[in-house]
């Protein structure tokens, strides 16, 4: 029998504790040299081609008699980029691996060496070559955000594995701490380890949901220290007032933090502000929306990614269809009413994969079945060659002509069944507040290994922090899980 996500947590972290400090010094470190590694390579390679092609020194208006050789200009610009990086704490040990801020503090050094390069250059009368504009610092800047990537892709493997991550104390009620160590425990690539619980509504010691107990909130400080841990998380209880959590943060070493959880849960970072008012930390929350131009930005690429890929993808459509045709009696495609944006029915579109009396042996499996999307591991209707067309998910190509009809879109929620709607409750219907998708953040974060209640959270998470970046990320993901066919059937 597999071990819960809190009983991993709770084994993971066992690893020695000063090491599990260390780690964002030593990725501060490496990314420290891959910068610089880059930095210099693409000035070198930019300095080259200038020789090649302007010759020593860089050509000076008329009233300037000296000349400036461009290997000067290059040291400059390697060093200006570097600091810049340095500056602009690109490198932050409390951004690294998460979030956006760390990309976005890439590309606002490379803004920043480009404009102080040709504001420098103007006022010392130089003309600078195209070729830094042009070339060097935008390339080298897409080989930064580059190798952030790929250190960060590496970070996730190391935590995935109990490693790299911030060893965290709960503080709480009970059922918040567990809750809130359940979600940590879903999803270890955000870097927070739960190693022990401090409880403001029961016992002191012994273990809850297979996690130590390590005292209430006047044993928070010692713990820490006993546990190795860095970080303390309030989460929020009515048994834990504001005037305990103020004091907590002033018995604090400089090296730990702490971190207090809201209640307030899958509300996506772009929708949160923090505005301080009358001594008050309030959270803003904006109201989730799909108007504007956003949704028209999404519209125009649906249309013209869903109509390339019909095009590209002519040859392959054409021999699924006649190996499906050869395979077992009935249509080669199989079209079935599904619910769309604001609850309007539509005809969604696949390569049949099932037997031709799939829909009249419904009943019979679904006898068992409780509430939410039906899926069978081992299904006996599903054909040889379909089958191959469901691992792989070829069997939802046609779909494309939905996109481009504008019934579906390329991504959101999947489409469901009448039947299926009709058993929402109110909170399940905000579902049907977007287009339909043909691949979707449940679809991607485990497919069928996934449960009703997740793929729902994951659902309602899409539709209330929709945006166009979330859409081309859930796009790469999708490819991704395809290939590896995990959670297809």
């Amino acid at each position: 029998m597999s071990a819960s996500p809190l009983t991993l947590t709770a084994t993971a972290s066992v690893r020695p504790g000063a090491a599990a400090r260390r780690w964002s010094q030593r990725l501060s470190l490496q990314l420290a040299a891959t910068d610089t590694v880059i930095v210099a390579a693409t000035v070198l390679v930019g300095h080259l081609a200038l020789l090649a092609s302007s010759g020593q020194h860089v050509t000076r208006h008329a009233e300037y008699a000296a000349t400036v050789p461009y290997t000067a200009v290059s040291l400059a610009l390697g060093a200006l980029w570097l600091a810049a990086l340095a500056i602009l704490d690109s490198r932050d040990e409390d951004e690294i691996g998460t979030g956006t801020t760390e990309y976005r503090r890439v590309i606002r050094a490379g803004v920043a060496t480009l404009v102080i390069t040709i504001v420098v250059g103007f006022f010392l009368g130089i003309d600078l070559s195209r070729i830094w504009a042009g070339a060097v610092v935008p390339a080298g800047t897409a080989l930064l955000l580059a190798g952030r990537w790929t250190w960060r892709r590496r970070l996730m493997a190391r935590r995935a594995a109990g490693l790299d991550s911030h060893r965290v104390v709960l503080l709480g009620s009970t059922e918040t701490v567990v809750r809130t160590a359940l979600d940590l425990a879903r999803e270890p690539g955000h870097g927070y380890r739960v190693v022990g619980v401090a409880l403001t509504d029961g016992p002191t010691s012994g273990t809850v949901a297979d996690l130590r107990i390590v005292g209430g909130i006047d044993d928070v400080p010692a713990s820490l220290r006993a546990l190795d841990a860095d970080t303390v998380m309030a989460t929020s209880s009515d048994h834990l007032p504001a005037d305990r959590i103020r004091d907590l943060a002033w018995h604090l070493e400089p090296e730990q933090h702490l971190v207090v959880a809201p209640s307030l849960t899958d509300v996506g970072g772009s929708r949160i502000h923090l505005r301080p008012a009358a001594g008050l930390p309030l959270i803003h929350v904006e109201t989730p929306h799909q108007v504007g131009i956003g949704r028209h930005m999404k519209r125009l690429f649906d249309i013209v990614a869903s109509a390339a890929a019909l095009v590209l993808l002519a040859p392959v459509l054409a021999v699924i269809a006649v190996l499906v045709q050869r395979d077992s009696a009935g249509g080669v495609i199989y079209r079935q009413e599904r619910i769309g944006r604001d609850g309007e029915p539509f005809s969604i579109l696949k390569f049949r994969s099932m037997s031709a009396d799939a829909d009249a042996r419904r009943a019979e499996l679904t006898a068992d079945q409780g509430k939410g999307l039906f899926k069978m591991a081992d299904d006996p209707r599903i054909t040889r060659v379909g089958r191959v067309l469901r691992r792989y998910s070829l069997d939802e190509l046609p779909q494309l002509v939905n996109v481009l009809r504008g019934d579906m879109s390329l991504v959101g929620p999947r489409p469901a069944l009448p039947s299926e709607v009709s058993e929402y409750d109110r909170r399940e219907l905000r579902r049907l507040a977007v287009t339909p998708g043909l691949s979707g953040l449940w679809q991607v974060s485990g497919r069928s290994d996934l449960d009703w209640a997740d793929g729902i959270r994951l659902d309602l998470y899409y539709v209330e922090n929709w945006s166009m970046t979330q859409d081309l990320q859930i796009l790469w993901r999708t490819a991704r899980a395809v290939l590896s066919s995990s959670g297809a059937y």
